[in-house]
């Protein structure tokens, strides 16, 4: 993998302080409505003058008038995208809710009256330096999936994130009923930054999630996002797999009850081929996929294709069928690392596990607890502990 750069991006610099032109509106015409100028006449005093201050990406747009107030203050850009914003208690300065992004030209209309009833529209356009550098991000799971109780929500940057408040800042999660939850930043298995959001404790069922990500405009440090981003998904049913590497017995529960137990092999003691334990959460299932122990650092030891294959971890621990194993199920582990089963039982299985469900792995000889960036390991660590890993904490 190349090595990623870690420089700050060099937008350039844009004057803060641009008057607008004054354009007198025009008065509403018909019977009994005074033209422009009469209306005018008998208004005495300048009409405002308006003032653009911040017109730079990644500062809220901020615009000013001296001798007046603003009736209204609008500012679009050149898709018919809105900034939307307020003014002070004095109604004589403006500032837009939302950063002004990079690359992006935007149009200022401000109406103002004087002390003494005099209205002026004043409009101009300014445009903020394209950016150097973009950042861009995946989310997971999927929008309008549903997933398991242990699915987090998920955010891979492509470029580093060192402003990771900023960014931290601009991502909204709301759930249906309410649950608590927290970001945590980890260092993903690829190497890039992550933040995964992730509930107290397991989801409830039935709970809708949604993510309102508005960073166009944010400067993430080495990058700046020139889009914003949503997402949605929903709980399915509480299903948590528990997988006992001393017993050799894999046991699937729903809502509390024992669905079923399955016979397994899981990784060979002693060694680089032993199993991780801790809770890693299902992330995807893959059917039948090409295994080749030379990716994941075991020399040649296997190269075959494997059905019901299902990942838990980016290291390359799944759970799947492993038929040349089958005088080892409930009596021995003598995988490579995954969790292996019978065809019959890995074909009815894989049926019944959803994406997100919580795969909760107990043995005496283990390789360690999975890692929170190596999938989705944020459930190994205590609830104090996450919430420290967020940026805003």
């Amino acid at each position: 993998m190349p090595p990623i750069r870690t420089s700050r991006p060099a937008l350039a610099a844009v004057a803060l302080a641009v008057s607008l032109t004054a354009c007198t509106a025009q008065a509403a015409s018909g019977p009994g409505s005074p033209s422009a100028s009469a209306k005018g006449a008998g208004q005495d005093g300048p009409p405002a003058k308006v003032t653009v201050v911040d017109r730079v990406a990644g500062k809220p747009v901020s615009v000013t008038a001296v001798g007046g107030t603003f009736s209204s203050v609008t500012v679009t850009d050149a898709g018919g995208g809105r900034l939307t914003g307020r003014s002070d208690g004095g109604g004589a300065r403006w500032t837009s809710d939302r950063k002004a992004a990079p690359g992006t030209s935007y149009t200022v209309e401000a109406v103002t009256r004087t002390a003494g009833g005099k209205e002026t529209t004043t409009r101009s356009t300014f445009t903020t330096p394209e950016a150097e550098r973009v950042n861009k991000l995946t989310l997971a799971p999927g929008k309008n999936t549903t997933v398991g109780i242990g699915q987090p929500l998920s955010i891979v940057f492509d470029r580093p994130v060192t402003r990771k408040a900023d960014v931290e800042r601009q991502l909204k999660v709301t759930t249906s009923n309410g649950t608590e939850g927290s970001w945590g930043w980890v260092t993903d298995y690829s190497g890039r930054d992550r933040v995964d959001w992730r509930p107290r404790e397991y989801w409830k069922p039935g709970t809708k999630v949604t993510l309102e990500a508005d960073l166009n405009g944010t400067d993430s440090g080495d990058g700046w996002f020139v889009r914003d981003y949503r997402t949605g998904f929903t709980i399915g049913a509480a299903q948590v797999v528990k997988v006992d590497l001393d017993t050799k017995r894999l046991t699937l529960v729903k809502d509390g009850r024992t669905v079923r137990t399955i016979p397994v092999s899981g990784g060979t003691p002693g060694g680089d081929k032993r199993s991780w334990r801790g809770t890693a959460v299902l992330m995807a299932k893959e059917g039948t996929i090409n295994m080749n122990s030379e990716t994941v650092g075991l020399g040649d030891a296997y190269d075959k294709m494997v059905d019901y294959s299902m990942r838990l971890t980016w290291s390359g621990m799944y759970a799947h069928a492993a038929p040349w194993n089958a005088g080892h199920f409930g009596r021995a582990n003598r995988s490579s690392g995954c969790i292996g089963m019978s065809d019959a039982d890995a074909a009815s299985f894989y049926a019944s596990v959803r994406v997100g469900d919580p795969f909760e792995i107990k043995g005496a000889d283990t390789k360690g607890v999975v890692a929170e960036g190596n999938g989705y390991g944020a459930w190994n660590l205590s609830w104090p502990a996450w919430k420290a890993k967020s940026a805003l904490a």
